[in-house]
């Protein structure tokens, strides 16, 4: 591999995605690595307003077009343990009638904003994230699918995924999950070498993983995605090496690849991590070159900068036609405006409006308590955030910045899009990070490692601030 088997500084022959010299990609890192946001919004969430609330938001539901497919997020933020390394918004807790009380609150939430719409509003897409999901009984998940498909008008086609940790799951599950409708599964794998797994506070037996599988499959799941993480304690290029090989055996449908982000200044439970045991820069960046290596070879196709499906599977046929979007719950092919966003920490965008709920389990539960919807900021969309939103969407999602790009929506070509900032386009391309064809601009294969920084470069809200938010690196 990369880090192992070639020489210093050269790159896999056989890779399907031309790659460049690691040590190109590590001057690079040095260089130009810095806190960059993941771009799932844009602005991102940090620069919302907290002047944003419950009557900001009834105002979006009022203007929202009810006729027209919607997304549905769902938060449900308990786990049976939390685990070192996680930067979710989770609680820990193995008592049922909490997550009874929890569910409680959310049919309040779910019902009041569906009312708002003025119809039951069709919905093409659901996902259920957390915390673990799969915690929920069969009775308390049957509860909540029963609620929303009675609150909205769930289409025949529509994509219900939820994201499932094998080590609670039950042999039970998958049928019952189909049963409900669910078509796609997410688990989270990470890594499945014992050290690392003791090392971050998640004791993950292959044997579950492969179990949850099974059933998945024999239950007739339509497609199943597996997390890993990259840059873990005492992840080594030979270990981390193994779990790529023993995922490739396992054949997942869709596979996620999140650059660990230590930062136990923000994230308290991460104070449990061992720091003197994380890979150095180099180290990371092998891990993450041998994984786009083996998993192109081994017949799936690289996504955006952090995703990787089958060349069959819908977002790898959309990254190949440029028309692959992004948003909260990642890559997309879903082209509907409006994601309705339920539970603590729940983010939504609705009639051009973001808005957040409270992010702390008690606020969020008292605000419903008292009839109140517990948004805690949001952001309406300026003209400019709308076409800079468009361009730095289809920058990370498709690689590329046409000039006609912003020409149909608003009647702008790119450079009259972006005015002065058309400049920082052209210092990305000093740099190595973008390329000028006769029509557009292209990422380069550094630049794809660094595209998060193009987008940074171009986007004026981080100029308008003199403390950076914390954002994870951009390696």
């Amino acid at each position: 591999m990369i880090a192992r088997a070639h020489a210093p500084g050269s790159a896999p022959a056989s890779s399907t995605t031309p790659l460049p010299p690691a040590a190109e990609i590590l001057a690079a890192v040095e260089q130009h690595a810095r806190p960059v946001p993941r771009y799932t919004s844009y602005p991102t969430v940090p620069f919302w307003s907290r002047e944003f609330g419950e009557a900001e938001y009834l105002d979006a539901l009022a203007e929202a077009d009810a006729s027209e497919p919607a997304s549905v997020y769902v938060h449900l933020p308990f786990c049976a343990k939390r685990c070192y390394y996680c930067g979710c918004n989770a609680v820990a807790t193995s008592r049922s009638e909490v997550i009874d009380r929890y569910l409680d609150h959310l049919e309040w939430e779910v019902r009041v904003i569906a009312e708002c719409m003025g119809r039951r509003r069709p919905v093409d897409r659901i996902h259920w994230g957390g915390g673990t999901p799969n915690l929920l009984s069969a009775d308390q998940a049957g509860r909540l699918m029963r609620l929303l498909t009675d609150a909205f008008e769930l289409q025949p086609d529509a994509e219900v995924s939820i994201e499932m940790d094998p080590r609670v799951a039950t042999p039970e599950q998958p049928a019952m999950l189909k049963a409900l409708g669910f078509t796609r599964i997410s688990m989270g794998v990470q890594d499945f070498d014992p050290r690392v797994q003791k090392a971050i506070g998640r004791i993950q037996p292959e044997s579950d993983t492969v179990s949850l599988l099974e059933g998945a499959r024999a239950a007739g799941f339509e497609s199943v995605n597996f997390d890993l993480v990259y840059g873990l304690p005492y992840q080594t290029t030979e270990s981390f090496r193994r779990t790529l090989d023993r995922v490739v055996e396992l054949a997942p449908d869709r596979i996620a690849t999140f650059s660990y982000a230590h930062l136990p200044e923000a994230r308290r439970i991460q104070q449990a991590v061992d720091a003197s045991g994380l890979p150095e820069p180099e180290a990371k960046l092998g891990l993450f070159l041998d994984t786009v290596e083996v998993l192109e070879n081994a017949g799936w196709q690289w996504i955006g900068f952090d995703h990787f499906a089958r060349p069959d599977d819908d977002l790898a046929v959309a990254a190949r036609e440029r028309r692959l979007l992004r948003n909260f719950m990642g890559y997309t092919t879903d082209a509907g405006t409006d994601m309705l966003a339920f539970g603590m920490s729940a983010i939504g965008f609705v009639a051009g409006r973001f808005v957040q709920n409270s992010s702390a389990l008690g606020d969020w539960q008292d605000t419903i308590r008292d009839g109140r919807l517990p948004v805690v900021r949001g952001w309406q969309l300026t003209d400019e955030d709308q076409v800079r939103g468009d361009i730095v969407q289809h920058l990370l999602c498709n690689l590329e910045l046409p000039d006609d790009l912003t020409r149909a929506r608003f009647g702008v070509d790119l450079a009259g899009a972006l005015g002065k900032d058309i400049e920082h386009l052209r210092e990305m391309e000093v740099v190595g990070f973008l390329t000028r064809r006769t029509d557009r601009w292209e990422v380069t294969p550094l630049g794809r490692f660094f595209v998060r920084n193009v987008a940074a470069s171009i986007d004026p809200w981080l100029r308008r601030t003199t403390e950076l938010p914390t954002f994870s690196s951009s390696i």
